[in-house]
């Protein structure tokens, strides 16, 4: 269990252990904030993402590059053996045809077991899926560049999501409104570097990504209920201009100590989405915190805390955030 500074508080990663899968939503900076990243670069690191996630066995729900910074909602799995023909096929992926017939030979060979070992002690960790995405984006970037130094500012930041239902829902939605927060485009379909304009564009991955998080079995079903939480539950036609939510509008209501509604809150910076430490509803978030209960100190006698700022439909941290908590 790693433990990062966030404002002067000391926050912590909650893990999930065993056989059990667990969503987590993931972020991660650029040195200094500085907007370094182009076009090229992003479309790089998207591929790389999905390249590097497929090996280690973690599935992308969604996620955003932008110039600045990354989101990544991924599920990874509980404990799962892997079979030689699986090992030869995620290496293939990663490292291409001509890595994944050598490793099928090494392992009609002596030694076969270490080789193995090598490769599947990289899998299945958030960590390593985490470490060498952005290791390997960095070689490429700096290699390009004719750059020397370090990229990202600091390891990365994560929060555990309840695995379905409203907390994943509404993370997803949050990180796919990343462009329009941003100010980028007015519709996130119009991004290219992120789940949901991908989807749109026919990405099959990440059309299988928030499919699971609207729990349907297919695109056409999810597509437009997740549209419908993007713009609000008022949104049922496909102009550009119905629906949205302007700064002055949620900055209004915002000014005068109004609680916004869950689609204008989504439009907003919410602090809990990156230092909330847990995220669901109370019943996950009191669950988390029973099993990992030495992790919050002696003093503490219950784990949710409800969001506040907003109408969250219900939706807990384990953080009690009191300030700025929408920005």
């Amino acid at each position: 269990m790693c433990a990062w500074r966030i404002g002067g508080m000391a926050s912590r990663r909650i893990k999930i252990q065993g056989d059990r899968s667990a969503v987590y939503h993931c972020m991660s900076r650029i040195v200094g904030k500085q907007h370094l990243l182009d076009g090229l670069d992003q479309e790089v690191f998207r591929k790389m993402m999905w390249k590097q996630a497929e090996f280690c066995g973690m599935r992308v729900l969604t996620y955003a590059v932008m110039t600045n910074h990354f989101h990544i909602l991924v599920r990874v799995p509980g404990e799962v053996e892997i079979d030689d023909g699986e090992l030869v096929r995620r290496v293939g992926v990663l490292y291409g045809e001509h890595r994944a017939h050598m490793l099928e030979a090494a392992l009609r060979g002596p030694g076969a077991e270490g080789v193995r070992e090598e490769y599947v002690r990289r899998m299945g960790e958030l960590s390593q899926f985490m470490k060498e995405l952005k290791q390997r984006f960095s070689i490429w970037f700096n290699r390009r560049r004719g750059r020397v130094g370090t990229l990202w500012s600091e390891r990365f930041k994560s929060v555990l999501v309840e695995d379905g239902g409203k907390a994943l829902r509404t993370v997803a939605a949050y990180i796919d409104l990343n462009a329009v927060r941003a100010g980028y485009c007015r519709d996130p379909k119009d991004y290219r570097y992120c789940g949901y304009g991908e989807a749109c564009g026919g990405g099959g991955e990440a059309r299988e990504g928030l499919s699971h998080v609207m729990e349907r079995g297919n695109w056409r079903s999810a597509s437009w209920k997740y549209r419908m939480i993007l713009f609000g539950k008022g949104y049922y036609t496909k102009s550009d201009e119905e629906g949205a939510v302007s700064w002055q509008e949620w900055k209004a209501v915002h000014g005068q100590r109004g609680r916004l509604s869950l689609a204008d809150a989504l439009r907003c910076q919410v602090r809990y989405f990156s230092e909330g430490t847990v995220l669901g509803s109370r019943e996950f978030v009191e669950e988390v915190y029973r099993e990992q209960r030495e992790a919050f100190g002696a003093r503490r006698r219950s784990g949710a805390r409800p969001l506040r700022g907003a109408e969250w439909e219900g939706l807990c941290a384990v953080r009690d955030l009191q300030k700025n908590v929408i920005a």
